[in-house]
């Protein structure tokens, strides 16, 4: 599944752990590997580098939310119990055509069981969908969404309320804010001086409303942002950002990570309070060349973070763990790491600490996992 590219495709090159906190080696927790039912066996350079599966979210419940692709390149949403059982689905106006890679992406899933995500139709269009438990679908699309290919409305965060946010391509492929009430009412922004304007792709609004994201303005310097439920925007900029900070999650406190790049082109993850403080931090082997470094991916509700960060070679390895008391680094046992944008990918944590994600084995085929820390088994 084709997006048009943004900042946020930055992602998968960096990493995260914490500069000031004590290193923590890793322990025999347990991680487990996955892929839904029909996910094909083979890369495809109709998909690649998004051929397999991809878990984006869980849940405190230890539901696990993605897509995957099939032999044929269609993408379909699933939902993993916490029993390993999986729930594929196709929402409804999904491309499904062979070799179209268009199809269903589950981005979000809240405690209720709510999923919310975004489809590519036969037209190579976006529009937005909600499933719920009784595998009922609501679909909308942001006003002003466009209509062509590669435009249209892509929601990535959901909170208990059943709110929504995301953002949206308009008809000269600007990129826009959004947030969904639990009613369907859409509101669009854009921070000013906005040329594109992108919710994260990740846990990014919480259950007060607040979400949090970044915009480029007309230098192309892309900065953070936090919207309120009443829609006043905070516009920050990460301690030694130079031109780049990109917030990723923000858990119920108000408290935001992410990670930023410094004047030589390293990354570095960074935590916000909402008072605006910040700790900025770097994993322990995390290499220091331009695009290498570290990031953070989420933020769960006792403060503990997840991310990756990218060695030497540029392959990328995980960790999890908390700013004050160290953090555990992992690798996927099937992951390949020798090659650049190969190894494990965390994306988000739940609130006791499971982390979901996926690998890429020598292939280049990816998988899914749930990192489970040593506490919990």
């Amino acid at each position: 599944m084709k997006m048009k590219t943004t900042a946020a495709s930055l992602a998968f090159a960096l990493a995260v752990a914490l500069r000031s906190s004590a290193q923590v080696p890793q322990t025999n927790a347990n991680l487990i590997e996955f892929d839904p039912p029909g996910t094909t066996t083979e890369n495809s350079p109709l998909c690649e580098p998004s051929c397999g599966t991809f878990a984006y979210a869980n849940n405190d419940w230890g539901e696990v939310v993605g897509f995957y692709t099939d032999s044929s390149v269609v993408p379909h949403g699933f939902l993993r119990t916490p029993d390993g059982d999986f729930v594929s689905f196709d929402a409804p106006g999904a491309g499904l055509g062979t070799g179209l890679n268009q199809g269903t992406v589950a981005n979000g899933v809240n405690i209720f069981g709510l999923i919310v995500g975004y489809i590519e139709d036969s037209n190579y269009g976006y529009h937005s969908f909600i499933r719920y438990p009784n595998g009922q679908f609501a679909s909308f699309d942001a006003p002003g969404a466009g209509t062509g290919q590669y435009q249209g409305t892509v929601a990535w965060s959901i909170n208990l309320e059943g709110a929504a946010a995301g953002s949206y391509f308009d008809s000269s492929y600007t990129q826009h804010g959004f947030v969904r009430s639990p009613r369907g009412r859409v509101a669009t922004f854009d921070p000013p001086g906005s040329i594109a304007t992108s919710v994260c792709e990740g846990t990014c609004l919480n259950d007060a409303g607040l979400a949090t994201g970044f915009y480029a303005d007309a230098n192309l310097a892309y900065h953070g942002f936090l919207r309120d439920r009443k829609g006043t925007l905070t516009v920050f900029d990460a301690p030694g950002a130079a031109g780049l900070t990109l917030p990723s999650s923000i858990n119920q406190q108000g408290t935001i990570t992410g990670y930023f790049q410094d004047s030589y082109g390293a990354f570095h993850g960074f935590v916000r309070t909402i008072q605006g403080q910040f700790t900025t931090f770097d994993a322990p082997g995390a290499a220091a060349g331009s695009g290498q470094g570290t990031s953070a991916y989420a933020v769960n509700l006792l403060g503990a973070v997840t991310g990756l960060y990218i060695d030497a070679n540029g392959a990328a390895h995980g960790y999890a763990g908390s700013p004050s008391s160290g953090l555990q680094t992992f690798d996927a046992p099937g992951a390949a790491t020798n090659l650049p944008d190969q190894g494990t990918r965390p994306s988000s944590n739940n609130l006791w600490g499971e982390v979901a994600g996926w690998w890429t084995d020598p292939n280049g085929l990816n998988h899914g996992f749930i990192w489970l820390p040593p506490w919990s088994n």
